[in-house]
């Protein structure tokens, strides 16, 4: 069996405040903190799973979940990759914003569409914006027009699937030859990129699938990377609850 565990970080400051996040690089709340010491705790309490390598993005909220996870779990010590193309959706002109405020604005049936929609992005950021990612150190080697304005998920799973295929994949069938398994940290939309394609779940679909933050969801595969199991560490009734929490924030 080849194992993976995605994990989502822990709320940060913004998701406490029910703001846009997006590439807005913002830190964990203490409520966040407690999520990534208990995350981390389940995987130590998962007797077969053996956490080999990591896989991070590079926004400060998923790599801070990652070390107290780690430490939580005794593992602190494991190899961490990070890369942009894990990053969160770029939520564009939305970042920043209320949710609920904004859905009060624009109406709950457009908020609920740039939210949870296939294909449809959120309005750019407008040129010059200073909320843009370019100059930032972080994505010095990216170029420019890789660089989002705005992203739908159908943008995301774009970008995360290379390097699902040219760096997870190979890191999963590294660690499964010696009964290892792969943690990777992320973001909501970037979990949901994978899910979709993991899972085959259909571009209508995937608009139900809300991904909490701070529980561990466990793939195991066939080696021909078909699933052949799956959920989420710990109590599921929890998970659901928060699913349906996350699901509510734009009121």
């Amino acid at each position: 069996m080849l194992d993976l565990v995605l994990l989502r970080h822990g709320q940060s400051t913004w998701n406490a405040e029910n703001l846009f996040t997006g590439w807005a690089d913002v830190d964990l709340s203490p409520g966040g903190e407690t999520e990534a010491v208990e995350a981390g705790r389940l995987l130590a309490d998962t007797v077969d799973l053996d956490l080999r390598v990591v896989h991070t993005s590079v926004l400060t909220r998923a790599i801070r979940t990652a070390n107290l996870a780690l430490d939580a779990a005794g593992r602190s010590w494991l190899p961490v990759r990070r890369h942009w193309r894990l990053n969160e959706r770029h939520y564009g002109g939305l970042q920043g914003l209320n949710k609920k405020e904004t859905a009060e604005r624009y109406g709950l049936e457009q908020v609920t569409t740039w939210r949870r929609s296939y294909d449809v992005p959120p309005p750019p950021l407008p040129e010059g914006d200073d909320r843009s990612p370019a100059g930032d150190p972080r994505y010095r080697g990216v170029p420019t027009h890789a660089l989002p304005v705005t992203e739908c998920l159908a943008d995301v799973v774009a970008r995360v699937l290379p390097y699902w295929d040219d760096a997870i994949v190979p890191d999963l069938y590294a660690a499964g030859a010696r009964g290892g398994a792969v943690l990777v940290v992320a973001h909501g939309n970037s979990i949901r990129a994978l899910r979709k394609h993991l899972d085959a779940i259909s571009d209508d679909d995937i608009t139900g699938l809300e991904i909490p933050t701070g529980i561990p969801y466990r793939y195991r595969f066939a080696n021909d990377l078909s699933v052949a199991d799956a959920g989420y560490l710990g109590d599921p009734d929890a998970a659901a609850k928060a699913a349906e929490e996350v699901a509510r924030q734009a009121g």
